[in-house]
């Protein structure tokens, strides 16, 4: 009875470092994260001057905006 117990623990810690192994190789094959961008141009906005990165930008007839707001507001006060 007692080999069978020692059998049954063996077993059992046999699966788990297989199951960990197998992991560790999954881990090892996922996507490596990207490496970082360079930098960004930042634009001003011609209302509130805050800047904002390029690609986020809102294009106006008069300007760049940092949102739909303010290019609408910056439109209406310069008529």
């Amino acid at each position: 009875m007692k080999y069978l117990l020692v059998l049954l623990v063996l077993l059992f810690a046999f699966w788990i470092w297989r199951n960990n192994r197998q992991n560790d190789e999954r881990n090892d094959n996922a996507p490596k994260t990207r490496a970082p961008r360079g930098p960004v141009a930042m634009i001003a906005c011609a209302q509130c001057g805050t800047h904002v990165p390029e690609a986020e930008v809102v294009q106006g007839h008069r300007g760049r905006y940092c949102c739909a707001e303010h290019r609408r507001q910056h439109e209406a006060s310069v008529r």
